[in-house]
């Protein structure tokens, strides 16, 4: 069986989550950044938002996509200013909540623009290292975070399920520790380290096949790569 990666978990959590939401029924899509999640949403009434200030590079520290394009995007604004003079029946929000100052009020926010009825659908890390710097200001949020501010806020959470364990994330960072030597001490890595760290990853591996179903490790509360979530708001 082909393993399966932090972003192709998440993609497909994606496609199913949204493909299920009935046809014409409206979707904001905040911090929509390239709009990668707009061919999932064809059945529906779309907007995209953005604040457009990010542009590949940022200040160069931590990781960085080089480029990057907002020319896609409907409605160019902060979160915390898109206009309550309507309200969608859907608002994605998908690996952004790291990237706002105050992840709190930006639930609230939500919140606030949702339908009575209707769903906010969130992807974020739980544990992330430094990327779009200067635009970093979270690391990640617990399963806690989002029972804690939804049921604040009198949302019933329908889904919250982990992507991946603790496993799976060693996995990954294991798997970059080859790479960060070279960048951060000047010194590529050794054969030896090299043939270290792949047994490891190989372990890493093992154990996570053991760890139960992927949306469901039992490793999860030590450790995951973040949570899939839909809150509803009540009628």
């Amino acid at each position: 069986m082909a393993r399966v990666k932090n972003k192709q978990a998440r993609d497909m959590w994606l496609q199913k989550t949204l493909r299920d939401i009935p046809g014409g029924e409206s979707l904001i899509d905040i911090g929509a950044g390239e709009c990668d999640n707009a061919p999932l949403c064809e059945h529906l009434d779309y907007t995209s938002q953005d604040i457009a200030e990010y542009d590949g590079a940022g200040n160069s520290k931590g990781l960085h996509t080089k480029k990057w394009n907002f020319k896609k995007i409907d409605l160019i604004c902060d979160l915390y200013e898109i206009p309550e003079d309507r309200s969608w029946d859907n608002v994605l929000c998908s690996e952004v909540l790291e990237h706002v100052v105050d992840p709190v009020r930006a639930i609230q926010k939500m919140a606030r623009i949702v339908s009575p009825g209707g769903r906010i659908v969130i992807t974020a890390p739980f544990n992330s290292l430094t990327h779009f710097a200067p635009y970093h200001f979270c690391t990640g949020f617990s399963e806690y975070f989002y029972r804690h501010h939804f049921s604040e806020l009198g949302f019933e959470i329908e889904k919250i399920e982990p992507n991946g364990g603790f496993f799976d994330f060693m996995d990954q960072e294991i798997g970059r520790s080859t790479r960060i030597p070279g960048k951060y001490s000047r010194i590529p890595i050794d054969p030896i380290s090299f043939v270290f760290f792949q047994l490891a990853r190989m372990s890493a591996r093992l154990y996570a096949r053991l760890d139960g179903p992927r949306n469901a490790r039992r490793s999860s509360e030590l450790q995951t790569f973040g949570f899939h979530v839909v809150a509803r708001r009540p009628q």
